[in-house]
């Protein structure tokens, strides 16, 4: 080497022991281990939100229940509080039960006000039933017979109240022995007029005719039915009575004769 060159410096490289650096971790977490726990604190927050919303409505449902309890100008409504007063209104007897705060709790009860007995009669075949002018008839206390606010004279019912009436009538003959002509009708007599008003009429032509004209009549019944029953209007102090035609051939028995009438609209 030549005196006059000049060598080259050798590179130095320091190495800072006490730098900072950043650790990675060894090992990631599992996937599934990250999703649970975001699925976690989903299902932890829709909890708490349906109870708020659960709170909510219970809250409103209260709210409602204490303002129908308290208010005193629906007719339907009444507070338990008080159960030995309504006990008697209605004829039963109401025990409390609960606590306190169950008195608030409203209940429905019949408008007993409202409700109203109505006439009716149901009149059943007499043993005599010929009466004076063809007028049938009946038994009115015996048996099934009965008259309500309505009253029974000499085959007629007086009406004691204004209303629409279902008025019937039901009977049955044994014309077996000769041809007849049978009338059966219901008839009203009302003080706006002199003479009786005919409200329902059956009308039919019986004859039992032999087969042979030697033949003889047979002793046998031949039995006809006639059944009327519609709605009319009556008046306080109207009679309703029925009439039969041939009444002698009427086949006594209480369930094979009967007529009534029964209020369905005042």
């Amino acid at each position: 080497m030549a005196e006059g060159a000049v060598g080259t410096c050798p590179q130095v490289f320091v190495v800072d022991s006490h730098s900072n650096y950043i650790s990675m971790p060894s090992k990631k977490k599992p996937k599934w281990e990250r999703v649970g726990h975001k699925f976690l604190h989903l299902l932890v927050g829709l909890t708490v939100l349906g109870l708020v919303v659960q709170g909510f409505f219970i809250y409103n449902l209260y709210k409602k229940t204490e303002s129908f309890a308290h208010s005193g100008s629906h007719p339907t409504y009444q507070n338990l509080s008080s159960p030995q007063k309504s006990g008697q209104q209605d004829g039963n007897t109401m025990s409390q039960v609960g606590s306190k705060e169950s008195s608030n709790i409203p209940i429905v009860r019949p408008h007993t006000g409202q409700i109203q007995e109505r006439p009716f009669a149901h009149l059943m075949g007499s043993n005599d039933p010929v009466g004076e002018d063809n007028v049938v008839q009946w038994l009115h206390e015996s048996g099934e017979a009965v008259t309500h606010i309505m009253s029974y004279n000499k085959g007629r019912l007086l009406v004691k109240e204004d209303g629409y009436y279902y008025l019937y009538s039901k009977v049955q003959l044994n014309t077996a022995e000769e041809c007849a002509l049978i009338q059966h009708r219901v008839m009203k007599d009302t003080s706006a007029y002199d003479k009786s008003i005919e409200l329902m009429k059956s009308k039919s032509f019986r004859c039992r005719t032999p087969k042979n004209s030697s033949a003889k009549v047979s002793d046998g019944e031949d039995l006809w039915n006639s059944f009327l029953g519609g709605v009319f209007h009556l008046q306080v102090g109207d009679r309703i009575f029925v009439t039969l035609e041939n009444i002698q051939k009427m086949r006594t028995g209480l369930t094979e004769n009967f007529m009534g009438a029964f209020m369905i609209f005042p």
